[in-house]
Parts: structure tokens; C-alpha cells; sequence
């Protein structure tokens, strides 16, 4: 069997880099646009609850109806990036209303979920069952496509909001092109695992698969809602400090400093497992959690240091827990399992991140990040089983 072109991985992780990079375009430009378009307090929590809502809907469309599995995979990619590009680019053409905010991060979560999932069958396409230490590059690349729009926003706020619309859209469209053109179909390629509705319950009947998925959902309910209210916890700790950190540039770095965790997971898993690997990065990250009320006593050195260390533990067991969902679901309904599994933790960020922004009016803001300890405990419970 010939090997795999050294150009397929790169050319892999800078598209999912690329179209990702649409998630969060939304929440960085919110400072800017909150004022000015009227928006409520709210809007942080339903923003990002938005595009979470519309990539869950994707996610289901296209697994009900086979879409990656009808069509040419690398196909898919560049329609759905270049749909989600223009959803995203709308934004700076319709009235600058509330509810066209929603709608618009809405209809991009549904293109994203043809983005993100369609990359990684391409990648099982192309590396078949030794798709392990590319998982973590490819998870690794949608943290960074997350983080990006912060980055333009800290380095584009001189210019417009309309900045970071606009580069996300055209680097999403790069990717997408890069996708079709240099990756293709791989040699690997099947007709995956259908998705059976009716088979919903009984995937969580196989214990295995049980204690990996619910381990799975107790790490999304930290992760998205952690980056989500970032920007609110360095505001909180510059009006208390009469600090000047700045905020998107050190939302950036925080999150996307979770890549490395995701590479060095990889790594890791290959001697330790993915169960050791995900149970002590989802440990690391409840301790902080636990913690969390106490850093903002800390020097800013400190402080940031401590977020740098979160940004990297929150997301490193995120491609061990796709791994573990991927070994022990059942072989018959895998296709189910893993659909139900992905949709229903990304579910979960829904009421995480509207949780934080209702308590973000009664609770002091030190508080916050604290009330997310649920996930990580929940987590480890299920994922010791696993160990056992």
C-alpha cells in the first residue's frame, strides 16, 4: 500500500485551522458591536449558544441524511466553507439588528458541522486506524481556528469589526479550496456507519462506550463555556486591578495555547492510553476550577500564568475522548453512537454557557469559572471506570 503524500496532514490541519476560524468570529467582534447595535447583557451567552445550536443541527442534518457519505467528502468541505464564510460575511450587509446577529451565527454553526466532522473522515479516510497522533494535530487546529478571530480583533480594532468578518471568511474559502484541491479522497474511503434515530439508547447500553461519552460530556460542559467568558474574566480582572491587559490578545493566547495540549495528548496517549491521558488533563482542569476564585488575588504575571496553564489543560483531552467514543462504541450502531455522542456534548454547552450568563448577574464574577466544576467531576467519575 503506497504511503500517504507528506502534504496530506498539513494541508488537513490548515483547512480545519481555516474553516473553524468562523466559530468564534462572532464573539470576538461582540465588545465592539454591543454598544452601538443595542445588544443586550445577554448576548455573550446566546451568541455563542447560537452557532453551538446551528452545528448540533448540522451535525443531525448530516448525519441523517449521509451527506459526507452520498457525496465526495473534500466536496462537502469547500461548499460548507464557503457557505459559512458568506453566512458570516452577511453580517456587514443586513441591518445590524439583534435577531440577524442570531440567525447569522445560527446558519454558520450549520455549516460548520461540514466543516469540522467532514475533516476528520477525510483525515480517517486518508490514515485509516492510524488516525491517533493526527487526531490531536486536528483537534489541535480547530483550537486555534477558534482563538483566531481574537487575534484578529486585537490587531484589526484600529480598522473595524468588519476586520475580523472579513479575514475569517476569506481563510475559511482558503481552506476549503486547499481541502479540494490538494487532499482529495482517500484510499481508505468507505461508506460509514449509518444513523439510526431509533438506536438512540440503546449505544449507551455497552458500558465501555458509556463511561467514555459521559466523560466526554462532562468535558464539554467546561470547555466552550471556559472560552466563551474568558473575555469577561480579563475585563473583571483590569477593573479590579486598574489593570490594562489586553483582552483579545490574551484570549488568544489562553486558548490557543490548548493546541499544544492536544499535540502533547497525542503524544502521550501512544504510551499511556487515552483513558490516563483525557483522566489527567480533565483532573488538571477541575483543580482549576476548584481554584479558580483565588486567582484573582494573584499578581497579573500570575494570573495570566494560571490561564495559560487552563487554556492548555481544558482542551488536550478533547481528541483522547473522540478517541475513546470511537474504540469502545458499538460496532453495529458506531455511526449512531458517535453521532449522538458529539451532538449531545455539544448540547450541553448550551445550558453551561446560558448558566454562567444568568449567574453573572447575581453571583460576583469571581465565582463564575468555580460553578463549572460539575463537568470536570462528572467527567472523572465515568472516566475512571475506564481505568478500572
Amino acid at each position: 500500500m503506497n504511503k500517504v503524500p507528506k502534504r496530506i496532514l498539513p494541508v488537513i490541519v490548515f483547512a480545519q485551522f481555516a474553516g473553524t476560524s468562523l466559530w468564534f468570529a462572532g464573539n470576538a467582534i461582540l465588545p465592539q458591536i454591543q454598544v452601538s447595535w443595542d445588544l443586550p447583557e445577554s448576548s455573550l451567552a446566546n451568541v455563542t449558544s447560537a452557532v453551538m445550536l446551528g452545528f448540533i443541527t448540522g451535525t443531525f442534518g448530516f448525519a441523517f441524511f449521509s451527506i459526507a457519505d452520498r457525496f465526495k467528502p473534500s466536496r462537502v468541505f469547500l461548499i460548507c466553507s464557503l457557505l459559512g464564510a458568506a453566512f458570516n460575511l452577511l453580517l456587514m450587509f443586513l441591518p445590524n439588528t439583534y435577531l440577524n446577529l442570531l440567525v447569522l451565527r445560527f446558519m454558520t454553526g450549520i455549516f460548520i458541522a461540514g466543516i469540522y466532522p467532514v475533516g476528520m473522515k477525510i483525515s480517517a479516510d486518508w490514515f485509516g486506524g492510524k488516525l491517533g497522533k493526527a487526531l490531536g494535530y486536528l483537534v489541535g487546529a480547530l483550537v486555534l481556528g477558534s482563538a483566531f478571530p481574537y487575534l484578529l480583533n486585537h490587531f484589526g480594532t484600529a480598522l473595524s469589526w468588519k476586520f475580523v468578518l472579513i479575514g475569517t471568511s476569506i481563510l475559511a474559502l482558503l481552506g476549503g479550496v486547499a481541502m479540494m484541491a490538494f487532499v482529495g479522497e482517500g484510499p481508505h474511503r468507505i461508506t460509514g456507519a449509518r444513523f439510526e434515530p431509533g438506536k438512540m439508547i440503546d449505544v449507551f447500553r455497552k458500558r465501555d462506550f458509556r463511561s467514555a461519552a459521559f466523560g466526554y460530556f462532562g468535558h464539554m460542559w467546561e470547555l466552550y463555556t471556559l472560552w466563551a467568558f474568558i473575555p469577561v474574566i480579563l475585563l473583571y480582572y483590569n477593573e479590579t486591578h486598574n489593570a490594562d491587559i489586553p483582552i483579545s490578545l490574551w484570549t488568544f493566547l489562553i486558548i490557543a495555547l490548548g493546541s499544544v495540549g492536544c499535540v502533547l495528548g497525542g503524544v502521550l496517549s501512544t504510551k499511556h492510553g487515552s483513558a490516563k491521558v483525557a483522566f489527567g488533563f480533565l483532573m488538571l482542569s477541575g483543580i482549576l476550577c476548584l481554584t479558580s476564585p483565588l486567582f484573582y488575588e494573584l499578581s497579573e504575571t500570575l494570573f495570566l500564568a494560571i490561564f495559560l496553564v487552563w487554556g492548555f489543560a481544558v482542551i488536550g483531552d478533547s481528541a483522547q475522548f473522540s478517541s475513546l467514543n470511537t474504540l469502545t462504541a458499538p460496532p453495529e450502531f458506531k455511526g449512531t453512537a458517535l453521532t449522538i455522542a458529539v451532538s449531545i456534548g455539544f448540547l450541553l454547552t448550551i445550558p453551561s454557557i446560558q448558566l454562567l450568563g444568568y449567574l453573572s448577574n447575581i453571583i460576583g464574577t469571581r465565582w463564575l469559572l468555580f460553578t463549572l466544576l460539575i463537568g470536570p467531576i462528572f467527567g472523572l467519575t465515568h472516566t475512571r471506570k475506564l481505568l478500572e
